[in-house]
C-alpha cells in the first residue's frame, strides 16, 4: 500500500472522526497513513485529548500507532491553543514558515489528502 499523509483543516470533529479511522485502517491494512493537524483543526487537539471527548479513544489509538506526526505550529499560535498543545505532549511543527511542507512529503514519496 501506498503512503499516504492527510492534512487535517477543518476544526468539525465529524469530519476529524474520518481523518482518525482513515489513517487506522490503511495502517491495518499495511500501509503507512499519517495526520498532520492544520488549520482549524489544531483546535481539537485539547479537546480530543480529554477523557470523555467523543474522540478521545480513537485519538489515543492513532497516537498509540505513532499515526500523527504532530500539529501546525503557526496556526497553533495563531488560533491560541499552543501551550494546550503542548502539554498534550503533541509536537508543534512547520518547517515552511511555520506550517508543514506538503511539498516535502510529497518528495518523500507521500500521496497526499486533505480534509
Amino acid at each position: 500500500m501506498d503512503k499516504t499523509v492527510i492534512f487535517a483543516f477543518r476544526g468539525n470533529p465529524m469530519c476529524f472522526v474520518h481523518v482518525l479511522l482513515n489513517a487506522i485502517d490503511m495502517h491495518e491494512r499495511g500501509g503507512e497513513g499519517l495526520i498532520i493537524i492544520e488549520g482549524d483543526a489544531v483546535k481539537l487537539v485539547p479537546e480530543m485529548s480529554a477523557p470523555g471527548h467523543f474522540l478521545s479513544k480513537l485519538y489515543k489509538k492513532a497516537l498509540d500507532l505513532n499515526l500523527v506526526v504532530g500539529a501546525c505550529r503557526a496556526c497553533s499560535v495563531k488560533l491560541n491553543v499552543a501551550d494546550a498543545i503542548e502539554s498534550t505532549g503533541l509536537p508543534l511543527i512547520g518547517d515552511m514558515a511555520g506550517h508543514p511542507s506538503i511539498g516535502a512529503y510529497m518528495e518523500k514519496g507521500y500521496r497526499i489528502i486533505t480534509f
